[in-house]
């Protein structure tokens, strides 16, 4: 029997990268999955691919009432919502703070934090009402520390923000058997990573003590044990992934 039998899963940012990789990774762990993103033709051919055990939405997960209609289809189609992976995100510019315009900074925000808050706020119902749930909140090494190398104040804080959401959460609804944890990648080989970095990884090898860039496989198999039952004692936590790049 898959880790995540008989689960459903909505995950944000699904049409490629580490969303796919999750997407792919917890129907092969025997969970039903919502794909939601903003690249109908990659997400409908994921959901194509899964088959039965997945469906695809567009949806901008800074809207609140595209939020709320995910929230219906994952009921409607499958019954309840017990994990909820939100991994949606973008870069913004990479400029100092002085330069950078506050569109793209109110963008960055709204995509990376406060869809979190809302995703969060369009799943909480169901889950109280199952009195369960798991919520794996992706943010990143820069919700750790400082960006390595370039700025991106927008990303840094929108990431931080989402580390201070998950710890609020995980104590508001633990009472409800509500676990909630962030995700703190490092440098992971995605689509987002080589617009950012290059193919190769730009000079990141050299800052990261395992030597390598990251699979987004390798952060799906985190995200598993987290939505599986083997981490039902763990909630509010940071879990890195970054092959040692912050302990330096």
């Amino acid at each position: 029997m898959g880790r995540l039998e008989g689960k459903i899963a909505i995950v944000t940012g699904a049409a490629r990268g580490m969303g796919a990789a999750h997407a792919r990774g917890f129907v092969a762990e025997g969970a039903r999955v919502v794909l939601t993103d903003v690249r109908p033709d990659l997400g409908a051919a994921l959901a194509t691919e899964l088959g039965d055990s997945a469906v695809y939405v567009d949806h901008d997960v800074s809207d609140w009432p595209g939020w709320q209609d995910v929230a219906s289809l994952a009921l409607s189609r499958f019954g309840k919502i017990d994990v909820l992976v939100n991994n949606a995100g973008i870069l913004g510019p990479s400029v100092p703070i002085a330069e950078l315009d506050e569109d793209d900074y109110a963008r960055v925000c709204a995509v990376n934090q406060h869809a979190v808050f809302l995703g969060m706020k369009a799943v909480l119902p169901a889950m109280i009402a199952a009195g369960k749930g798991s919520i794996i909140n992706v943010s990143s090494i820069s919700g750790i520390v400082a960006n390595y190398g370039f700025p991106n104040a927008a990303y840094v804080a929108s990431k931080f923000a989402v580390r201070g959401l998950t710890k609020a959460a995980a104590v508001e609804y633990g009472k409800y058997n509500i676990r909630v944890n962030s995700v703190h990648p490092g440098f992971i080989y995605t689509p987002m990573m080589v617009e950012a970095a290059g193919e190769e990884g730009g000079d990141a090898t050299g800052m990261i003590p395992l030597g390598r860039i990251g699979r987004d496989d390798e952060v799906t198999q985190l995200a598993i044990f987290l939505g599986s039952d083997e981490s039902s004692y763990i909630t509010g936590a940071e879990h890195i992934i970054d092959a040692g790049m912050t302990v330096q």
